[in-house]
């Protein structure tokens, strides 16, 4: 579908989050649920993206620390982080962000791809960008977010 015959009007809804001063939207089809990760257990050898796991509502849930996945630094203003719960082939997975946003609709047609000066970092984890007033959201691809993790885990 090009961008000349895109959808008619179609809107799609985002979860927001700040990572590091960058907003991101997660598709809203992908988001199970948005906690506060309580008593995560470190995995012995588990990469440095690998926060831990958790125990959230009887499900084991391993936990993406984002900020280290897009190779920014630790947050050290001590703010409780906040995790997005996204799920991928049936294992569910919580998103380390530092702070969740609103729900956003946007129409389709308004996302662009990556521009050419985004952070190498970031653009291979985007599955595209919305100009939003005075900044741009980089829209997350949680498939591309998770692709990892078999390696991850694995180690």
């Amino acid at each position: 579908m090009s961008k000349t015959q895109s959808s008619d009007g179609a809107m799609v809804e985002y979860v927001t989050a700040m990572i590091g001063g960058q907003l991101f939207g997660l598709p809203i089809s992908r988001v199970q649920d948005v906690f506060m990760p309580e008593r995560v257990t470190r995995v012995p050898l588990a990469s440095r993206e690998i926060a831990g796991v958790l125990n959230l509502r009887g499900r084991i849930v391993t936990v993406v620390d984002m900020r280290s996945r897009l190779g920014l630094p630790k947050d050290e203003d001590g703010k409780t982080a906040m995790a997005v719960g996204v799920d991928l082939r049936g294992e569910s997975y919580g998103l380390l962000i530092d702070q969740i946003g609103e729900v956003l609709r946007l129409p389709e047609d308004g996302k662009e791809e990556n521009p050419v000066n985004l952070d190498p970092r970031m653009a291979k984890l985007a599955g595209g960008v919305h100009r939003l007033d005075g900044q741009l959201m980089v829209v997350l691809d949680v498939d591309r977010v998770l692709e990892l993790a078999p390696e991850m885990m694995a180690a």
